[in-house]
């Protein structure tokens, strides 16, 4: 077994509190264009694989706009996409770098479904060239970065929407508010990202760039280093410069719902973590197993990933287990390879997929699914009104929800190998989250994974100041070194927007 760490992290850590970031911006045109309700939106996707079709069918089906540009710096994908257009008499023009995508006056809007280290420096970009937007989750690659989104969207009065799916069921909404009603004290969140991950291999030396790719504007922002694992697409979310571990990758989506469902308009006041990268040895960096305890101003809020089956001969996963206010322990099961949920357990019963339950699990109530049409269509739609209230995730949003994520990865980055009866003794006065390891720890085993022989990446606790987004107390100053990138000219986002 295995757990690869982020391998410039030990090197760099007093290297980096040296480094600033160059004030650059760059002078795009500044569109000042007034959408009225009846006008057709001109947009363009930036970032064309998998989420980015989602994107583009998206803006397809919404009466009274124009997909006029696709961007992507693969040939390949942007070919390809622009040619099923085609066929279906959407004449969109090819880019294969955004910023001459933001400079044409006639694109009123854009999604950015870029990989995460581009989403910040895309959207300041787009806030500067009069553009709205649309960036994908997770909003930032770090802390700071998202707050620099918010404050470009406010300096250029720009809608930029955050894509989170959940925001756009109003059952969500309706849940909430019975459950604050009615279910007394929020005792527990309970959230699971069981999705299969399986190895992305483990190469030799150097990969090969596709020769589709211009792999300069691919890097942009993060060093440029060689390409050391298999593939080039989509793995970049399993090494730290680049993606964002699972807790970045499906999490976001669970724990804005959290924090949605909570009322919170602030981080949680602190964060541990504990897992590794158990059951293969690849070029992954990032965990596959992974434990993150909120302090969400006294409600404990327990996320949890696994990347690995229920069991050896399965691509499904585990179900999630509820822990009710009368000592219940209550497994929903799933069946299939992504199980991403969340539970508010209270008082008087549990919130669960829409659906209310009693402390037994027993289903009393399903709350009525009602759509905005996804986050597109909400998007194309306070574009019309100009009210920034009428976007389901502003920004601001994004960033809080997407900072929740970034807390979780900076404690297990800056933790360290330790025999995991040492976690055992940290946390076995901890109800919940000892109850969360002891499956962890069950699942870890029919993978032929024993913990007792093993060593885990205990985290650090960290306190978080929510006024200034930076860590404060112990561990602090190790922390902080992780809420900003370091960045590569020209792709450089300004201190002061």
């Amino acid at each position: 077994m295995q757990i690869n760490r982020r391998d410039f992290m030990r090197t760099s850590l007093l290297s980096a509190t040296g480094v600033a970031l160059a004030d650059k911006t760059f002078a795009f045109g500044n569109s000042s264009k007034i959408i009225g309700s009846n006008d057709r939106i001109n947009v363009a996707v930036v970032g064309l694989r998998s989420q980015g079709l989602m994107h583009i069918n998206a803006y397809k089906s919404i009466p009274n706009v124009n997909i006029v540009a696709l961007c992507d710096v693969d040939s390949s994908f942007l070919d390809e996409r622009l040619n099923n257009l085609k066929k279906e008499n959407i004449n969109a023009k090819g880019y294969k770098d955004l910023r001459e995508v933001y400079d044409n006056k006639d694109i009123d809007a854009v999604s950015i479904v870029t990989p995460n280290y581009w989403h910040a420096l895309a959207t300041v970009w787009a806030c500067q060239a009069g553009k709205h937007v649309c960036v994908e989750k997770p909003v930032s690659h770090s802390i700071w970065e998202g707050r620099k989104m918010v404050e470009a969207a406010r300096k250029y009065n720009r809608m930029v929407q955050a894509d989170f799916d959940s925001r756009s069921n109003l059952a969500h909404e309706a849940a909430f508010d019975y459950m604050h009603k009615e279910l007394g004290k929020v005792q527990l969140v309970r959230i699971v990202n069981y999705k299969r991950r399986k190895s992305i291999g483990k190469v030799i030396g150097p990969g090969k760039i596709p020769a589709t790719v211009d792999y300069d504007l691919w890097t942009g922002p993060v060093p440029m280093k060689p390409l050391l694992r298999e593939n080039l697409h989509y793995d970049w979310h399993w090494q730290w410069a680049t993606g964002n571990s699972e807790l970045g990758n499906n999490g976001p989506h669970q724990l804005d719902i959290c924090r949605w469902g909570l009322r919170k308009k602030t981080l949680p006041k602190s964060v541990f973590s504990f897992g590794g990268r158990y059951g293969y040895q690849d070029d992954g960096e990032v965990p596959n197993t992974h434990v993150v305890w909120y302090d969400y101003d006294g409600i404990p809020v327990i996320y949890e990933s696994r990347g690995l089956g229920e069991t050896p001969e399965t691509d499904n996963m585990d179900g999630i287990t509820v822990y009710s206010a009368n000592g219940k322990k209550i497994k929903h099961p799933y069946k299939g390879n992504a199980n991403c949920s969340i539970a508010f357990i209270c008082e008087n019963g549990y919130i669960y997929e829409n659906a209310l339950y009693d402390n037994d699990g027993i289903k009393l109530k399903d709350f009525k699914k009602e759509g905005l049409g996804g986050p597109q269509t909400n998007f194309i739609n306070a574009l019309r009104t100009g009210k920034q209230e009428d976007l389901k995730s502003d920004i601001e949003e994004g960033h809080l929800s997407t900072s929740i994520c970034h807390m979780g990865n900076i404690s297990y980055q800056i933790g360290e190998l330790h025999p995991a009866k040492e976690l055992i003794a940290q946390i076995r006065d901890n109800h919940y989250l000892y109850q969360v390891y002891l499956e962890m720890e069950e699942h870890l085993r029919k993978h032929g994974v024993d913990l007792a022989k093993e060593q885990i990446i205990i985290g650090k606790s960290l306190t978080m100041d929510s006024r200034t987004e930076r860590f404060a107390g112990e561990h602090s100053t190790m922390a902080n070194l992780f809420i900003k990138d370091t960045y590569r000219e020209p792709f450089i986002i300004p201190n002061q927007i």
